[in-house]
């Protein structure tokens, strides 16, 4: 017998979202009575460099991807956005255009804060802003680490911490086992060619940390995937 599965709501997000439970109920009501919900279609842009910020997002379901893409068509992936993720809280505390696109991997649903409910948190509730302190803390700690692997890590360890960087316990909370990201989107996100990359994940699967599968990965041992590049 199928077990049908309910899709996460707003208020599921709200819930599991570390900054939300902390604030007063006026504060809750507030930002429960101002969000919007967007679908974003796979291979679609949820937003694009050079967009003027108007919103700050929480993934509610799917998968986006964090990027850059230059004039003559390369692009780098600078971060997965998995369920659970708040982002974009940077472009709009510097009041700058968006410096990335974001692009959904999968058929994704987002949530959106306007700007001005963002910025009267921000002067307003004390605990959302540590929320934001440690939240840019988090980022920047894991891009720190992302340079270091660079250079440091074998091409396994590398591949091993951006998959484990998707289940990142505060950025990323409610990230789902299966990942279903090509692994030339594994390559990107490891800074290492597909090739390299490809072969990774098949020692990786071996060790019996993850399973390839059609269309993505299962991820079948995370703390054996971080212990791998603690």
């Amino acid at each position: 017998m199928l077990v049908k599965v309910t899709p996460p709501t707003v208020d599921d997000l709200l819930a599991a979202s570390a900054w939300f439970p902390l604030l007063d109920s006026a504060a809750q009501a507030r930002v429960r009575d101002e969000l919007r919900e967007v679908d974003v279609p796979q291979g679609a842009a949820l937003c694009r460099l050079g967009d003027t910020p108007l919103h700050w997002y929480g993934a509610i379901e799917g998968l986006l991807k964090w990027t850059v893409t230059s004039g003559d068509g390369r692009s780098v992936t600078l971060g997965g956005l998995s369920a659970g993720s708040w982002f974009g809280e940077g472009t709009l505390l510097r009041g700058s255009p968006r410096t990335a696109d974001i692009i959904a991997l999968r058929p994704s649903r987002v949530a959106l804060m306007p700007v001005e409910t963002f910025e009267w948190l921000h002067a307003t509730e004390r605990s959302f802003d540590h929320f934001l302190l440690r939240q840019i803390n988090e980022r920047l700690h894991w891009f720190l680490g992302n340079f270091t692997a660079h250079h440091l890590l074998d091409t396994d360890s590398q591949v091993a911490r951006a998959l484990a960087g998707l289940f990142h316990p505060w950025l990323h909370p409610g990230s789902d086992p299966h990942l279903q990201v090509s692994q030339e989107e594994i390559a990107n996100l490891s800074g290492v060619s597909r090739q390299r990359c490809n072969a990774a994940l098949k020692r990786l699967q071996a060790a019996g940390l993850l399973e390839i599968e059609y269309g993505g990965i299962t991820v079948t041992n995370l703390e054996g995937l971080r212990r791998r590049v603690e």
